[in-house]
Order: structure tokens, then C-alpha cells, then sequence
């Protein structure tokens, strides 16, 4: 799960991590009165929305006066913000963030993320912050820092130090950010984030260390244990498809091929959507209905599938373990006459009561396609969507 930048800050600031003051607004002449109660003589408007990059996309932008906060508070909201992380479609802008202006010296990367392999939290920083980490990442890798912390110890003095050093953060600001870091790891490790990330890190004139920007998001297999978390969802920013997936919990995430894939389990997803381009076909979507799927939940994996207009044909994949054959055949048949289905429809069964799953389907009279097996699945699929 994703947040905005103003709730990001939000949360670390209850953590002690210094931020600049702003205001999160939703109209323009909310933007002016935030400006207003700021005070100062300079701004940043700032677009919210969940993809990075904003800057380079115009979604940033410096006001001096309360009549250039209005102006550029105009041109960013509700605009179509299309950054490398949108793609192509852009996002529309929905809420935007006013912050004092910070007098900025040097500009510093910091991040959080679970490093699997190590099966511990890595710290990464760099003195090459800004809106070019990506670059920075891909062509000098060894600007890049990295320390990885024990769950127990936390983050060390030491190891605080020790970061700041090789980022050329100066001596005089260590006390202020080696708490910064040690706040921002706390912050992570608390709230479960998957990932924290400040770009840039700002020393200012005044030798502080403020965090400028913040991306958090959250584990969402955690969220019930943070549910003042969870209820910082932004409808807006998700694909509508995929809410509606999620109210259902199912799985789904929309790819851009034209063979729907209605799998139980994400390994045997993987696999199903592998095959499909193994044979020469795309798939159209990621879909685990999971271990327990009822034909009502059946019945909204199709109505999801089918919202998707490049869709020319469905595989369904079915292991059945704890998930009944005979069970699942029985979704399939309900939600296809419920769909009014029109594109065609190949299923594979295999495992417990496989044999009256398939009786199930072969009586339903419905055209059903059956497949033996995965490859012999795949390729009926991808014959079906070319027809």
C-alpha cells in the first residue's frame, strides 16, 4: 500500500524527523490560505500523487508570491501528470501539498527497504540526491551506501556515523542526523513499511538536516495491525480494477497481453502466465481467486477480466488441494452464464475431484474448451485469442 508525500511526512514527523512546515489542500483557494498560514516569502507547490518523479513532470513548482501560489496552484491541480513511473496515461492531480521554502545547501539520498537475502532492513544513502537517483543508481552504483541492521540492535550510532560520513554530510549536522536516520529506521520498522525513501535529504544554510520529500509504502499483509494506516488509502491514485479486486480479495493486477488468467494460487499464476508466452500469447492479467473461491467470487474474477477490451480469450488453471475441482467447475459454469461470457473459455483441471469437476463442465453446455494439461491449456488459449 501507497500514501501521499503529506502523510509520509506526517507519520515521520510523529517520530521526531524534521520536515519542512506545509499544508495539504484540495482546491486553489485552499492553496493561497495555506500559503498564508505558512507565512514566508516562498512556497512549493507540490502535486500529490503516488508515482515519483514529479519534479521533471511540472508537478513541483516555486511561488514567491501568494499570487504565483494561486497560479501555479492552478496549473497542478487537476492536471494530468505523467511522469516515468506513470506511464504514458499520467495521473490526474486530486491534491496538492504547500510547503515553506527551505534554503538548501546540498541535496542527499536516504532509503529503507527489506533486503530479503539478508533478511534484514537496509539503510542506502548517497551524496548524489535529487531527482536523478535512478541515473545515479544505474551508472555509479558505488555513490551508493548501504548498511544493513540488525532487528534487534536497531541502528547504531556507529552505524549513523558511519553513512554520513561516506555521504560527505558535514560534522557539525551528525548529532541532528544521526537521530534523523535513527528516527527514519524506527518510523520503518514500527509502521511495517516495505519502503521509505527521502529524495533529497536537504542539509540547509543553518547546518540541519530536513527530509524535503517522502515516499512510504506499507506491507499490506501487515496493514491489520495499523489500521489509522490503512485508512490513509487514496481510491483515486489506484486503478479502479484493482479496487474492486481488492474488495473482493482477489489478487489482481492488469498486464496488457489479451489472455485472461484465472488461477488458484500465485506460484501456479506465475507459471500459467510463463507458459502463455512460452506458446507464443500474452496474458492479460495476474488473478489468484485463492485457496477458498466461491462461485460468487468466481463470478467477479470473470466480471474483472472481461473489463478489459483487448481480451480475446480466458484460461482458467485450477489445482485443486483445498480448492475442490467440482467446486470450482461449478464457479465457472455460474459466472459464465452470469457474464453472459463471449470470448472463449479454456479450463484445466487437475486434482482433487478432477473427474466430476470435468463432468461438471462437460454437462453444462456451455463451450467450454477442456485442456489435459498446462502446455496443452496454453496453447488452446493462445489458438483461441489469434482466432
Amino acid at each position: 500500500m501507497k500514501i501521499h508525500e503529506y502523510q509520509a511526512k506526517e507519520i515521520l514527523q510523529k517520530y521526531g524527523v524534521l520536515t519542512p512546515k506545509g499544508i495539504a489542500c484540495f482546491t486553489v483557494d485552499d492553496a493561497v490560505s495555506a500559503a498564508k498560514q505558512l507565512g514566508g516569502k516562498i512556497w512549493v507547490v507540490k502535486a500529490q500523487i503516488y508515482a515519483g518523479g514529479r519534479g521533471k513532470g511540472g508537478g513541483v513548482k516555486i511561488a514567491r508570491s501568494l499570487d504565483e501560489v494561486r497560479l501555479r496552484a492552478n496549473e497542478i491541480l487537476n492536471m494530468r501528470l505523467i511522469t516515468h513511473q506513470t506511464g504514458p496515461e499520467g495521473q490526474i492531480v486530486h491534491r496538492l501539498f504547500i510547503e515553506q521554502g527551505v534554503q538548501i545547501v546540498k541535496e542527499y539520498y536516504v532509503g529503507l527497504v527489506v533486503d530479503r537475502s539478508r533478511q534484514r532492513v537496509c539503510l542506502m544513502a548517497s551524496s548524489a540526491g535529487g531527482m536523478d537517483i535512478e541515473k545515479v543508481a544505474a551508472e555509479t552504483p558505488e555513490k551508493i551506501h548501504k548498511v544493513f541492521i540488525d532487528p534487534i540492535a536497531g541502528l547504531s550510532q556507529q552505524q549513523a556515523e558511519d553513512i554520513l560520513q561516506k555521504i560527505d554530510i558535514p560534522a557539525p549536522a551528525w548529532p541532528q542526523a544521526t537521530a534523523l536516520l535513527q528516527d527514519l529506521y524506527r518510523a520503518f520498522d514500527d509502521t511495517d513499511a516495505s519502503l521509505l525513501e527521502i529524495n533529497p535529504l536537504t542539509l540547509t544554510t543553518d547546518q540541519r538536516v530536513i527530509a524535503l520529500d517522502a515516499k512510504m509504502n506499507f506491507d499490506d499483509n501487515a496493514l491489520f495491525r495499523h489500521s489509522e494506516i490503512a485508512a490513509l488509502r487514496d481510491l483515486d491514485e489506484e486503478d479502479p480494477v484493482e479496487v474492486e479486486a481488492s474488495k473482493h480479495e482477489l489478487s489482481y493486477i492488469p498486464l496488457d497481453g489479451n489472455i485472461g488468467c484465472l488461477v488458484n494460487g500465485a506460484g501456479l499464476a506465475m507459471a500459467t502466465m510463463d507458459i502463455i508466452k512460452l506458446y507464443g500469447g500474452n496474458p492479460a492479467n495476474f488473478l489468484d481467486v485463492g485457496g477458498g473461491a466461491t462461485a460468487e467470487k468466481v463470478t467477479e474474477a470473470f466480471k474483472l477480466m472481461l473489463c478489459n477490451p483487448k481480451l480475446q480469450a480466458i484460461l482458467v488453471n485450477i489445482f485443486g488441494g483445498i480448492m475442490k475441482c467440482d467446486v470450482i467447475a461449478q464457479g465457472v459454469v455460474v459466472a459464465a452464464r452470469d457474464v453472459q461470457l463471449t470470448v472463449p473459455l479454456v479450463v484445466r483441471l487437475e486434482g482433487t475431484n478432477v473427474d466430476l469437476g470435468k463432468r461438471i463442465l462437460a454437462e453444462s453446455g456451455l463451450p467450454i474448451i477442456s485442456a489435459d494439461n498446462m502446455a496443452d491449456a496454453a496453447q488452446k488459449a493462445v489458438i483461441a485469442a489469434n482466432a
